[in-house]
């Protein structure tokens, strides 16, 4: 499954606001229509959306070859990328990785276009490696909860929570998955969900609110989850009720992992309270597909994202190993050995 094309110098994104009701590809041929499918969600996920932006550079490129000021043109439209979501810290790795490459080769095409080749195939191999990792994580007959999507579609291919999953559900490890729906928008229900049941593993979806009373009744084994975010310190940013799974986990005294490439770790943050959490409009907690599930005029909170402190971390799951507490000190190897 993927979610991200480059062809004959064009952009394709599956677009994820109609799944599982339709795979519908869309077509991009600037980068300001790229930037409005970050933002509008058509392609979302940390990893996916910094691939995304690379190849929106290239067409930024194209766009602006002949011009005058090519350098500052392209700044222009990494300004715009970079608006589009800000908590994602992979958007502005890639787009930090295509600007050393303009600046180094000017307006050379080829040259741009490999090195967002060389980030979309740099991220599934990244993805590939902690799969194996976070796998020898997984008990025979586990019955693994997840939340939100982090698979195929979230990044440039295979994924990194559900990555872990499929590579365990391969060795035969794999009893059950239990999905959450994810509120507002939904991405559980539409998004995991769908991947699992295309790969043929076996999964039970549920509303956000009955993970603690699964917990309870001795139904889960552990729980991995994405990461749009981590700090130096391991606090680490991911979808809206992740911090809500990982209290149940630690009360319940289940293993609580998150899987991540290196990429999305942000050294540059001392903990999670630099993160920067994107604030969406109300109307996605009101209503859906066009359904009113709110009364008109009662006001909403709508944060993407949360803060799960990495007190409540069992352990990182990256394609250079698995990182455990302290993360500050793991975290802080894990770059020096690079």
């Amino acid at each position: 499954m993927e979610a991200i094309r480059w062809e004959r110098n064009e952009l394709y994104l599956l677009d994820q606001t109609r799944l599982p009701g339709s795979e519908y590809w869309l077509r991009y041929t600037n980068y300001r229509d790229a930037a409005q499918a970050i933002r509008t969600m058509v392609v979302r996920g940390a990893p996916a959306i910094g691939v995304a932006a690379a190849y929106a550079m290239v067409l930024a490129a194209q766009e602006y070859a002949g011009a005058a000021d090519f350098t500052g043109s392209m700044t222009q439209a990494k300004q715009t990328l970079a608006g589009s979501r800000p908590t994602a810290v992979n958007l502005f790795w890639a787009l930090d990785r295509m600007e050393r490459c303009w600046l180094a080769c000017g307006p050379d095409l080829l040259r741009l276009e490999e090195e967002a080749r060389t980030i979309h195939l740099e991220d599934i191999q990244m993805n590939t490696a902690l799969s194996k990792a976070g796998a020898e994580l997984v008990p025979c007959q586990a019955r693994i909860l997840t939340h939100c999507n982090a698979g195929a579609l979230a990044t440039g291919g295979w994924g990194t929570a559900l990555g872990v999953i499929r590579t365990a559900h391969a060795q035969g490890k794999v009893s059950m998955v239990y999905a959450d729906e994810t509120r507002p928008l939904l991405q559980g229900a539409r998004l995991t969900a769908y991947e699992l049941v295309n790969d043929r593993i076996p999964v039970t979806l549920i509303c956000d609110g009955m993970a603690g009373y699964l917990m309870a009744q001795g139904c889960v084994d552990l729980v991995v989850v994405g990461c749009d975010r981590m700090a130096a310190n391991g606090d680490f940013a991911n979808k809206i009720g992740t911090y809500s799974l990982a209290v149940l986990a630690k009360h319940h005294g289940i293993p609580f992992y998150t899987a991540l490439p290196s990429s999305t770790i942000d050294r540059s943050l001392p903990d999670g309270s630099r993160i920067p959490v994107e604030q969406r409009d109300g109307g996605e907690v009101t209503s859906f597909a066009g359904v009113q599930t709110g009364p008109a005029g009662v006001r909403t909170w709508n944060p993407s994202f949360d803060m799960t402190p990495h007190e409540l971390l069992t352990a990182a799951i990256t394609e250079r190993g698995v990182l455990r507490p302290p993360f500050d000190q793991s975290l802080a190897r894990l770059f020096q050995e690079a």
